[in-house]
C-alpha cells in the first residue's frame, strides 16, 4: 500500500498556493501534469500490484533468462501483427521465425526491439522535472513581489487600520514605480512560452524514446475500432506489446553454440500503454491552451484596448471607466502587477485601491511639470 500513500501525498502538491501569481493554464503545466507523471512513474515501480516486470518461458533457469531480457531487450517480428492469433502466431508480433529467411535479414527490417521499459520510470521523473522548470525559473524571477504587496489585505485576518494603512502603501508603490514593472510582466510571459515549448518539445522527445511512433498514437487508437477486422491490429499493443520474444545463445556441453528462444510476458506494458495514451491526449490539450494564451498575449501586447476589458472582466466591482483612466496612465507592467493583485485579495477592498489609485494618478500627472507633453498622458508598452 505503500504507493498509494505516495499518490494520495501528491494531492496535497495541487492545492492553491496563497499567493498566486501565475495564470491557471500555467499551474496545468507544472502542477496537475507533474502530478500525472509523478503518479505514473510511483505505480510502475508498484512491485505489489503488478508482480515481477518480465516473466520468460524457457528451458533454461527462470531467474537467469528473466535477468538477461531484461537488460539486453526482446523484440517481436513486425509482420506477425497481422497475423491471426491462435493459428499461426501465439500473441500479435510473436511467432516462429520464417525457417527461409536468414536471422541476419530479421534484424535489417523486421525485427522491433524493446527496451525502453528499462527507462520508462526514470523518463517519467525527467519529463516531471522538465514541466517544473518553468515554475522554479519564475520563481526566482518574480522574487515574492505579489505576496509582499498583498501582504496584509485579508480583511478577515486584518484589523481595518491595519489593511487601510496597506491599502495606502500599496498606491504610495505603485505611483512611485510607475512604468517600472515591464521586465515583471515580460519575464512571467516568457516562462509561459517556456512551458509550451516544453510540452511541444516533450512530444518529439517522447516519440524518439518509442521509436517514432508516439506522435501518431493518439489517432491510431481513436482509429483503430473503425478498421477492418482483417487489416487492423492494436496500436498499443504495437507499441507496448504484452508479449515479446528473447534469443538468449549459450556454449553447449561440446562448445557448441546453442540458441535459446524464450517467450516473455511484460506485464508493465499494460500499464505503460495507458500512461502514454493519457498523456498523448493531454499534451495535445495543454499544448492547445498553451498556444491559444500565447496569442492571447500577443493580443495584450499589441493592443492596449483590450487590457481594461480584461481587468474589468475579472474584477466588476470596479468601474470599466476607473478601469480604462489607469491603464491609459500606466505601462503594461504596471496593469499587469494591478490585474493579478485582483486575483489576490478581497474584491471591495481591490476597488478601493484602484479608485483612489485613478485619482493620485491624475494628480501626480497634473502636478508634474512634463504634464503638457503627457508624462502619464497615454497607455505605453
Amino acid at each position: 500500500m505503500s504507493a498509494i500513500k505516495y499518490l494520495g501525498g501528491l494531492k496535497a502538491y495541487l492545492a492553491r498556493g496563497e499567493c498566486v501569481n501565475e495564470s491557471s493554464v500555467f499551474r496545468l503545466h507544472y502542477q496537475f501534469t507533474v502530478v500525472i507523471l509523478i503518479g505514473a512513474s510511483v505505480l510502475l515501480t508498484a512491485a505489489e500490484f503488478f508482480g515481477n516486470p518480465i516473466d520468460c518461458i524457457t528451458n533454461l533457469p527462470q531467474n537467469v533468462i528473466n535477468t538477461y531480457c531484461w537488460i539486453h531487450s526482446t523484440f517481436t517480428i513486425q509482420d506477425y501483427f497481422l497475423r491471426e492469433k491462435g493459428i499461426t502466431v501465439v500473441e500479435p508480433g510473436v511467432g516462429a521465425p520464417d525457417p527461409n529467411i536468414q536471422e541476419e535479414e530479421l534484424l535489417e527490417d523486421k525485427w522491433r526491439f524493446h527496451n525502453y521499459y528499462q527507462w520508462v520510470v526514470f523518463f517519467l521523473f525527467f519529463q516531471a522535472a522538465l514541466c517544473y522548470m518553468p515554475k522554479f525559473i519564475w520563481n526566482n524571477f518574480e522574487g515574492g513581489l505579489m505576496h509582499t504587496i498583498a501582504e496584509g489585505l485579508n480583511p478577515g485576518l486584518h484589523k481595518e487600520e491595519e489593511v487601510s494603512s496597506r491599502k495606502k502603501v500599496i498606491i504610495d508603490y505603485i505611483v512611485k514605480h510607475i512604468r517600472m514593472h515591464n521586465g515583471y510582466v515580460f519575464r512571467y510571459w516568457f516562462c509561459e512560452l517556456l512551458c509550451f515549448v516544453n510540452i511541444v518539445g516533450q512530444l518529439f522527445l517522447i516519440d524518439r524514446f518509442l521509436g517514432g511512433e508516439f506522435l501518431t498514437y493518439g489517432p491510431r487508437v481513436v482509429q483503430y475500432s473503425d478498421m477492418e477486422q482483417t487489416q487492423r491490429y492494436d496500436p498499443m499493443i504495437y507499441i507496448f506489446p504484452r508479449m515479446t520474444k528473447c534469443t538468449f545463445h549459450k556454449f553447449g556441453p561440446s562448445g557448441t553454440l546453442e540458441r535459446h528462444d524464450a517467450f516473455c510476458l511484460l506485464p508493465l506494458n499494460i500499464l505503460n500503454e495507458k500512461v502514454f495514451i493519457t498523456i498523448w491526449f493531454w499534451y495535445v490539450i495543454l499544448a492547445t491552451l498553451l498556444g491559444g494564451l500565447l496569442l492571447y498575449r500577443i493580443s495584450l501586447f499589441t493592443l492596449p484596448g483590450l487590457r481594461p476589458r480584461a481587468m474589468h472582466k475579472h474584477n466588476k466591482a470596479v468601474p470599466i471607466e476607473t478601469v480604462e483612466a489607469i491603464a491609459n496612465k500606466t505601462s503594461i507592467g504596471d496593469w499587469w502587477i494591478l490585474y493579478v493583485l485582483s486575483t489576490n485579495i478581497d474584491p471591495i477592498i481591490y476597488r478601493d485601491i484602484m479608485m483612489k489609485l485613478s485619482k493620485e494618478i491624475e494628480t501626480a500627472n497634473s502636478n508634474s511639470p512634463y504634464n503638457s507633453g503627457g508624462l502619464y498622458s497615454s497607455s505605453s508598452v
